[in-house]
């Protein structure tokens, strides 16, 4: 009863509806219902507030009021599982922040594209509002299963590598390139929001096709730029004359730069660093379009090699390499 002691107006019954299936929508992306808040959830996986929020943020949420029901029985599970894996010594809690990090990052990507790519799908079905969440609910666990087949895919071959490595790979030693579209900004002004995508789309799949096919691994994707690496030196050059090679053949991609160098690499994360991974970018970015460069560690570890020819050219000076000397990659005649 209101005031007045009218009784209250019905809510509409199509926004009664959507309200519940978005609940339910929720509910199955979750993995429960919202039942507990911050403090709440740090209590149940029995680790303190501060290290609970330090975790959230890591993954990439935003601070959650103290008052608010925001979190799930699965929250709690996660929780406990991290606190487990470090007190078995598995995580280094001095690196606990910075694999949440990494994990956030990752999924953060993959569920915009995911989201992306249902909406598009709702759009060109036209499905009513439950039958959209129906659909939603059913692709959840075969996406889900198919990301898992996925993960253990690379772990089995990350894996392999490491124990069939030899004593240069143990060291860190690696090819590194970077594959950078000409002429991008301008590219970003001449055309439309889906032209750009499609694009860029397209010289993802393209250099993920190449890079794989000649046994390296795609590190990340920047827009216009695509990171790689190759556990030889040989594997490096394919990878760099596939991709100039391809970009060629296709007659309708911007064209290429690439820079390749080859050494000591920090592997973290699933990321790389160090001073080869910054040769190869300053190479990148002294490079013609539709040619590759090289170091010259690269060029010496080539030296020899039927396969490929490499001409050493004039030193330049870029940003903090004062006298690199870089060596123009070609197939051999």
């Amino acid at each position: 009863m209101n005031d007045s002691g009218a009784d209250p107006e019905p809510a509409e019954p199509g926004e009664t509806d959507l309200a519940g299936l978005n609940r339910d929508f929720e509910q199955a992306l979750l993995g429960g219902e919202r039942k507990f808040t911050r403090i709440e959830v740090s209590e149940r996986a029995g680790i303190s507030i501060g290290r609970a929020e330090r975790m959230w943020h890591a993954l990439g949420f935003a601070t959650v009021p103290d008052d608010e029901i925001a979190f799930t029985d699965g929250d709690v599970e996660a929780l406990r599982l991290v606190a487990a894996l470090e007190d078995d010594g598995f995580i280094d809690p001095e690196v606990e922040s910075s694999l949440a990090r990494k994990l956030g990052q990752t999924q953060s990507r993959l569920a915009s594209w995911q989201s992306a790519m249902f909406l598009e799908f709702l759009a060109n079905s036209k499905l009513p509002a439950d039958e959209a969440i129906e659909v939603a609910g059913l692709l959840l666990p075969a996406m889900e299963r198919l990301q898992t087949y996925v993960w253990r895919r690379h772990l089995a071959a990350a894996a392999g590598r490491a124990v069939a490595g030899s004593d240069e790979l143990a060291r860190g030693v690696r090819a590194v390139g970077f594959a950078d579209i000409v002429s991008y900004t301008r590219l970003t002004r001449r055309l439309t929001e889906a032209e750009l995508g499609q694009l860029i789309e397209r010289f993802e799949g393209m250099a993920a096709d190449v890079v794989a096919l000649n046994g390296g691994r795609v590190i990340k994707s920047i827009g216009d730029e695509v990171l790689f690496v190759t556990d030889t030196a040989a594997q490096g050059a394919a990878v760099a004359l596939a991709l100039q090679g391809t970009v060629t053949s296709a007659g309708d991609l911007p064209e290429l730069r690439i820079g390749l160098a080859y050494g000591n690499i920090l592997i973290r994360l699933g990321d790389v660093y160090g001073e080869v991974v910054n040769l190869a970018a300053r190479l990148t970015s002294e490079c013609k379009p539709g040619r590759v460069l090289a170091d010259r560690e690269l060029a010496a570890a080539l030296d020899g090699h039927p396969g490929y020819r490499l001409r050493r050219l004039r030193r330049v000076s870029v940003r903090g390499y004062h006298h690199l000397i870089p060596y123009a990659l070609q197939r051999a005649e």
